[in-house]
């Protein structure tokens, strides 16, 4: 195997696709998702076709800021974490200034997407942006960093929520409680893995605050995404498509507590079990849009 010295030189559009993390599309689509449950769900199916467009470009562009943002801030903290150490500003591939240029342009195409949007969601767009910038630092200060990053992910139910109706509604609230609980559990089981190192460096995450016990978090964390999703069902009056679509989602998420209570796991089911939320995330976006509709 090539160590870092003796690979030939990266492609700098390379290297900046790599700090945008467009290379690892499952973090981008993991967001994107309850942006589109969001819209079309308060679409009742039938969205506008340019309104998802201009979901699907902002919650790119943003969660690539989002990214790069995290990786100024972590610049100096990457380098001891195995899974981190090789991102472009960790690994001093790219600059700190060339980093700042690339958040910069990200959030206004960000900005230039919202002024599609309604005065109202247009703000709310605003209000995530601290959430955005200040999430990295949470690790730092926050015992539960995760939370925050939940909260972040929210800020996309409610933007997208409030695009087609221009108000948030109690459905709303539902929907957003839900994504909050799917990413607190997803995200900690993306933690998992760094545990050592983050506790090594002296940073806070879930995993480590949980514990022992981070397994069992995991899945109350789902079982009240799935409540929350349970009660939205009956308010909305969704029909067959969703009902079967949220059955299966449970299902695996039963599968994959248990599959972090076995006594050796190998850090690859970590990602596994996060790149699998993306599965589920689709398949409960198309059981939303069928029980919508039909």
């Amino acid at each position: 195997m090539l160590t870092q010295e003796q690979r030939p030189p990266e492609s700098p559009w390379l290297t900046i696709l790599r700090l945008l993390r467009w290379d690892k599309p499952a973090g981008r689509l993991i967001l994107m998702v309850p942006a589109l449950w969001a819209v079309f769900l308060a679409a009742a199916g039938k969205p506008p076709l340019p309104l998802v467009g201009v979901i699907i470009l902002g919650s790119l562009v943003t969660s690539a800021a989002g990214c790069v943002i995290n990786d100024l801030w972590d610049r100096n903290i990457d380098p001891q974490v195995a899974r981190t150490r090789d991102r472009p500003l960790a690994s001093r591939a790219l600059s700190i200034q060339v980093g700042i240029v690339i958040a910069l342009v990200a959030m206004s195409c960000a900005g230039v997407l919202a002024l599609y949007l309604n005065p109202f969601t247009f703000w709310l767009c605003v209000a995530a942006i601290p959430v955005i910038v200040f999430y990295p630092s949470a690790k730092r200060v926050f015992p539960v960093p995760q939370l925050v990053l939940s909260l972040a992910w929210g800020f996309a139910v409610l933007i997208s929520w409030s695009a087609v109706t221009t108000s948030l509604e109690p459905a709303t609230w539902l929907l957003w409680g839900a994504t909050v609980l799917w990413t607190l559990g997803f995200d900690t089981v993306y933690a998992m893995p760094d545990r050592e190192d983050d506790q090594k460096i002296g940073v806070n995450s879930s995993a480590l605050f949980f514990g022992d016990y981070a397994p069992l978090a995991v899945v109350i964390f789902f079982a009240g995404a799935a409540t929350c999703l349970v009660r939205l069902g009956f308010v909305m009056q969704l029909q067959v498509g969703f009902w079967i679509a949220l059955s299966i989602a449970s299902v695996v998420w039963v599968w994959q507590y248990i599959r972090l209570r076995q006594p050796e796991i190998p850090r690859t089911v970590y990602g596994e079990i996060f790149r699998q939320n993306v599965g589920i995330g689709f398949v409960l976006l198309a059981g939303m849009i069928a029980g919508a509709l039909f």
